[in-house]
């Protein structure tokens, strides 16, 4: 699930300028580092399709994406730049590692917050064993800790994001949606409003790959496996749900932990049952949730589809016309924030 790295909207040296102590400036010294690797890692889409020596399905997947680049700002009003004109290959599986954190006994996410983009419920490493000495130290602080590995992130417009080689791990429609999803958020970004932003990205990509298929004569995505991905995101939740109750409710702390432990193999349960019976024995989540669990692995769940029907509604509203969406999404995320999910809870209820 790609997540936006926020944080970049400001250029290194002037993050170095506004932040104070050791930890701070090391932190952002290889935020700094890695962001300038990427860019020096770029190439010009179009010199790579030119050269005849180039690899084929990698000249392949290329075109494909730039046709996707073209369609989303001719057919979906999204920025029309560099981003995603060029690409990087930076040799590695992924392009960072996200650190997720929350209390043993809580889902309350450790939150980093910065100038500009607002706060986050994670702190971006570009390498993974960066990553997995900050879970430590944060684990021995008795944190829970979950490391995700991210395919590919936007910087919001700042730089001219490149495609990355982790990104083409990912099917053609994937790729696609992708390249939607991180447009989006150069098109609209509330600052400190994670669900919001997640869900209107997701929205985008979700429309314009149904607009995507449809002007290549393409059949509808598979419901299937929509259903799959919406049956096991809302199991999660449950789950966090009744973790949410258990942590509020009365009890010892230790009463707490083996009512944790209990809730854990619970859902573990619950996705076999579904696995075993509608699902027909796809097994495509097991490596995700028969490794170890914790409240930090749940976070991400939620973020990316919350409002999603809200978004839905809003551009039935639009009457599909994807110019007045965008300014009313936009005047949405101008509303202070309890009123803006007042009147998203509003619409949600209309879908």
């Amino acid at each position: 699930m790609p997540i936006a790295l926020p944080v970049f909207r400001l250029a290194p040296a002037l993050l170095a300028l506004l932040l104070s102590g050791c930890t701070s400036l090391d932190y952002y010294a290889q935020l700094g580092r890695g962001q300038l690797e990427l860019l020096a890692a770029r190439q010009p889409v179009s010199e790579l399709l030119a050269d005849p020596a180039g690899d084929a399905e990698l000249k392949r997947r290329l075109a494909l994406a730039q046709q996707a680049r073209d369609f989303a700002s001719a057919e979906l009003g999204l920025p029309d730049n560099r981003s995603y004109r060029l690409y990087a290959d930076l040799g590695r599986p992924y392009v960072v590692w996200n650190v997720f954190a929350t209390p043993e006994l809580s889902l309350a996410p450790l939150t980093h917050c910065f100038p500009v983009a607002g706060c986050v419920a994670y702190r971006g490493y570009y390498r993974q064993g960066r990553a997995r000495g900050a879970a430590a130290l944060l684990q021995q602080r008795g944190l829970d800790t979950h490391v995700a590995g991210i395919e590919a992130y936007s910087t919001l417009g700042w730089f001219a994001d490149p495609l990355l080689n982790t990104m083409l791990r990912w099917g053609d429609e994937r790729l696609a949606a992708v390249i939607f999803h991180e447009l989006a958020h150069q098109r609209l970004y509330i600052a400190d409003d994670t669900a919001f932003n997640e869900s209107f990205a997701s929205f985008v990509e979700r429309q314009g790959l149904r607009q995507w298929r449809a002007a290549r004569g393409l059949a509808p995505g598979d419901a299937r496996e929509e259903s799959m991905r919406r049956q096991f995101s809302e199991l999660i939740l449950a789950s966090r749900e009744r973790l949410q109750a258990l942590y509020d409710g009365p009890g010892s702390e230790q009463h707490k932990r083996a009512g944790k432990a209990a809730e854990f193999e619970r859902l573990r349960a619950e996705y076999r049952a579904l696995r075993d019976g509608p699902w027909r024995g796809d097994a495509r989540y097991d490596a995700w949730i028969m490794a170890p669990l914790n409240n930090a692995k749940l976070l991400p769940f939620g973020l990316y589809d919350r409002w999603v029907p809200a978004f839905a509604a809003l551009f039935a509203e639009a009457g599909g016309d994807w110019v007045r969406f965008y300014r009313r999404a936009a005047d949405l995320g101008a509303l202070a924030p309890a009123e803006r999910e007042r009147r998203l809870t509003a619409l949600q209820a209309a879908q």
